[in-house]
């Protein structure tokens, strides 16, 4: 019989394919360009509907974005990024916004007639009067009370925004602390301007923006007529008017002759000339 040979097995695997064919990824593409698009639409509408204000502060934040300017955006030097420049003629604008601010806390609302705003030629006064119960410290210490620390971290809030320097003061009535006592109206008043300084400068007021700390005691009284009168008490912040552009440098005097460069000056009076004769010395005062 013939030898029969043995034929090799075969394996045929056969590839499935989607019905519909390999479609890619340039479907996400036009999806994300699409979000996009209607993100910037969104953006637009609510700009279009906001104040001017805010369109300058959006403005000033692309034009500025690392907050050198000095009008929009992030133009202040402070911690914030408030559009208030605080000159001289702007100061009333600083007046109405922290009065405003005030007036919309719920928690300073039975205290509000104890603050009160006066621009002078310092700068914004904020005075803080005591009642005649302890409303902002209490009694006879430099601790302030709950009403106290709401109103200061409010105004620091504010304040830290702003380029402008701060002075504070503390003031006292002048009923005398029992006699033979260390501590007197002079510690007091300085105590509580260097307390509401701390408390400021915890909650948002800057490190280096208060430039005097001032106690006055009793000597610079609000009510003169009433000297003991609880007004007297009280710690006041001036925010100082920011400085103003250096002026250009003042000419020379009318008939100096300007220095001209090259030319070497000729000698001064009284000295002698070479070869002459000494010059004769002014008189002397009897």
């Amino acid at each position: 019989m013939p030898t029969q040979t043995a034929q090799p097995i075969v394996i045929v695997r056969k590839r499935k394919g989607h019905g519909g064919g390999h479609h890619g990824g340039a479907w996400k593409v036009a999806y994300a360009d699409f979000v996009t698009a209607m993100l910037a639409l969104f953006i637009v509408l609510w700009l279009l509907s906001s104040s001017e204000q805010i369109q300058k502060a959006v403005g000033g934040y692309f034009t500025d974005p690392k907050g050198k300017g000095k009008e929009v955006g992030n133009g202040l030097k402070g911690s914030g990024s408030e559009s208030l420049s605080i000159h001289k003629d702007d100061m009333n604008k600083l007046k109405q916004k922290l009065e405003q601010a005030i007036k919309d806390s719920s928690s300073l609302q039975k205290i509000k007639e104890h603050v009160i705003f006066t621009v002078t030629g310092e700068g914004l006064r904020v005075e803080l009067l005591e009642g005649e119960a302890s409303t902002f410290f209490e009694s006879a210490n430099s601790h302030p009370t709950e009403f106290g620390k709401d109103l200061l971290k409010k105004l620091a809030e504010e304040i830290g925004k702003l380029p402008n320097r701060v002075t504070m003061e503390g003031h006292t009535d002048s009923v005398p602390f029992p006699g033979g006592a260390e501590y007197t109206n002079w510690e007091l008043s300085s105590d509580r301007a260097n307390a509401a300084r701390r408390w400021m400068q915890e909650n948002g007021m800057r490190e280096d923006q208060v430039t005097q700390v001032r106690g006055f005691a009793d000597q610079s009284p609000r009510d003169p007529d009433h000297p003991d009168d609880a007004s007297n008490r009280r710690v006041t912040l001036v925010i100082m008017y920011q400085s103003a552009k250096p002026q250009a440098a003042t000419p020379p005097v009318s008939g100096a002759p300007p220095a001209t460069k090259g030319v070497t000056p000729g000698p001064a009076p009284n000295t002698p000339k070479v070869g002459g004769p000494p010059a004769k010395p002014p008189p002397s005062k009897p």
